[in-house]
C-alpha cells in the first residue's frame, strides 16, 4: 500500500514538472512572467483609461484622464512628497504603537484565562470602531494641531490583527513542549523567549504584514476629518473641493504608493526573519 501511494505521488509531481518543460518555462521565466504580467496589466488599463478620457468624452470631474494626473504629480510633487513623507509618519508610529501593544495583550490572554475571556469584547468593539467618528472626537480631544488622534487611531487599526494573529500563535505550542521546558525547571519568561515567542513568530509577522495596510489607510482616513493639514488625506479632501481633481487624483497615486511600501517592506521584513531564523517546524 506504501508503494503504491509513493508511485501515485511519484506520478502526480512527474505530471507537474512535465508539464512545465511541456510550456517551456524555467524558474527564472517564471519569476520574469511574475513582474512583466502585472506591469503589462497595468499599463493596459491606463491605455484604455487614457482613451475614454480622450476620444469617449469623459469629463474630467468623474475621471481626470492618466496624463492629467501625472502632470498635476510632477507639478506638485514637493507637495506630494511633503504630504506622504507626514502620512507615513503617523501610519509608522500607530503601527509600531499597535504592534508593541498587540504583542504583549496576546502574550497576556495567553497567559491567563482570565485576561483573554476580558480581552475578547474589548478586542471585537476595537475591530468595529468607525473611524469616521473617532477622528473628530480624537482631533478635539488633542487639539487641531496635534498628530496625535491620527497616530492613535493607526494604532488601534494596528492592534487588531497583531493581537489576533499573535494570540493565535502563542496558542500553537504543544504540550509535550510546554511540559518538557517544564521538566527543566524554566520559569515563564524563559518559556516565552525560548518556545512560546519562536513558534507564534510567523502569525506575528503575518499579523503586521496585514496591518501595515491598515495603518495607513486607518491614517488617510482620520486625516480627513479635521486636525492639522499637510497629511495627503487632507489635501485630497481639500483639492476636490476646490474642483481640481487630477491634483486629488495624484495625492491618491501617492496614497496607494504609500500603502504599497508598507506592505512589500513588512513583507520583505517577513522574508527575512523567517529565512534567517527557522521556525521549529522547519528545522
Amino acid at each position: 500500500m506504501r508503494a503504491d501511494t509513493s508511485t501515485t505521488a511519484n506520478a502526480i509531481v512527474g505530471r507537474g514538472v512535465g508539464a512545465r518543460r511541456s510550456k517551456g518555462w524555467t524558474p527564472r521565466t517564471e519569476a520574469t512572467l511574475r513582474i512583466v504580467a502585472p506591469i503589462s496589466f497595468g499599463l493596459i488599463v491606463l491605455v484604455i483609461w487614457q482613451l475614454l478620457v480622450t476620444v469617449g468624452g469623459v469629463s474630467d470631474y468623474l475621471l481626470p484622464s492618466p496624463i492629467s494626473i501625472v502632470t498635476e504629480l510632477v507639478e506638485f510633487w514637493p507637495s506630494v512628497v511633503s504630504a506622504t513623507v507626514l502620512t507615513g509618519t503617523n501610519s509608522l508610529l500607530g503601527l509600531l504603537v499597535g504592534s508593541l501593544v498587540g504583542i504583549v495583550f496576546a502574550a497576556v490572554a495567553a497567559r491567563w484565562r482570565i485576561a483573554d475571556q476580558m480581552s475578547a469584547p474589548i478586542v471585537a468593539a476595537l475591530a468595529v470602531v468607525p473611524i469616521v467618528a473617532l477622528a473628530p472626537v480624537l482631533n478635539s480631544m488633542f487639539g487641531a494641531d496635534s498628530q496625535f488622534g491620527r497616530q492613535a487611531i493607526a494604532a488601534i487599526a494596528s492592534f487588531v490583527p497583531i493581537f489576533i494573529n499573535t494570540l493565535r500563535g502563542f496558542r500553537q505550542t504543544k504540550p509535550v513542549h510546554r511540559d518538557l521546558m517544564k521538566a527543566y525547571a524554566t520559569n515563564s519568561g524563559q518559556m516565552l523567549m525560548k518556545l512560546t515567542l519562536p513558534t507564534a513568530r510567523p502569525f506575528i509577522l503575518t499579523g503586521i504584514r496585514i496591518a501595515s495596510s491598515l495603518a495607513v489607510i486607518s491614517a488617510l482616513v482620520a486625516e480627513y476629518f479635521g486636525g492639522p493639514r499637510g497629511g495627503l488625506g487632507s489635501l485630497i479632501a481639500t483639492s476636490a473641493a476646490s474642483s481640481a481633481y487630477g491634483r486629488a487624483w495624484a495625492y491618491v497615486v501617492a496614497s496607494i504608493a504609500l500603502g504599497l511600501l508598507f506592505y512589500l517592506a513588512t513583507l520583505a521584513l517577513e522574508r527575512l526573519v523567517l529565512r534567517r531564523v527557522p521556525t521549529g517546524g522547519s528545522r
